[in-house]
């Protein structure tokens, strides 16, 4: 598939993702219909609430801190925690790494929204994130929240999927992925990369800031 292509397959579901990495973006612009999951149970250490970035040092993961609910530890049902001052911590993260950017400047205040509002809940935060993401990248997929947790085939009948809906929950995860043969990095611009060489699969935010709108050649 050339750059820019892409194949309108039919269904794929998702994991919810805080400023997801390029892999989770390029299912958003090459499925015609995403389902994001709301229904399973929080696991640590994932795209759910991390982001990966290039930083000065190398990869740098900025970790949104959740609200433990020994009632329910459901992605719907998951609170933001105020804990540790993040939202200022994350924002000098990005600028310190993105500040001398290609497209820092455009996105700024775009971006700066995020860490100025406050929202309670990780999916409607990250949902947001992701509406701006796209509406930058200038993508317009059809994206849909699940209503119960599914499991293979009857995910299909649930969700009114002609065919089985390609899962990747479990395969786009930054620790112990599954393998995708469909996903290949591709190089872009990185401010870093004379230092670091090119590190692959980083945010969306990386992407963005490097390439601004082009950035969906590499989707």
């Amino acid at each position: 598939m050339r750059m820019g292509e892409t194949a309108a397959a039919g269904a794929a579901i998702l994991s919810t993702t805080y400023f997801g990495p390029v892999q989770w973006y390029q299912k958003l612009y090459r499925y015609r219909d995403v389902w994001i999951e709301c229904h399973d149970h929080f696991v640590k250490q994932t795209y759910r609430n991390r982001c990966l970035i290039a930083a000065t040092q190398g990869v740098q993961a900025l970790t949104l801190p959740v609200v433990h609910d020994p009632d329910s530890m459901l992605t719907r049902d998951l609170r933001i925690s105020d804990h540790g001052n993040w939202r200022h911590l994350h924002w000098n993260a990005i600028r310190s790494a993105y500040g001398d950017s290609p497209f820092f400047e455009f996105y700024a205040d775009d971006l700066a929204v995020f860490f100025e509002q406050r929202w309670t809940f990780l999916i409607d935060f990250n949902n947001a994130i992701t509406e701006m993401m796209c509406r930058l990248l200038e993508i317009t997929p059809s994206i849909h929240p699940t209503k119960a947790f599914f499991t293979g085939e009857n995910s299909r009948e649930a969700l009114g999927c002609d065919t089985a809906p390609d899962d990747f929950r479990e395969v786009i995860r930054p620790k112990h992925p599954l393998a995708d043969p469909a996903f290949e990095p591709r190089r872009y611009y990185q401010v870093f990369e004379q230092k670091h060489g090119f590190l692959p699969n980083l945010s969306i935010l990386d992407l963005l800031m490097n390439e601004g709108p082009e950035g969906i050649f590499f989707l």
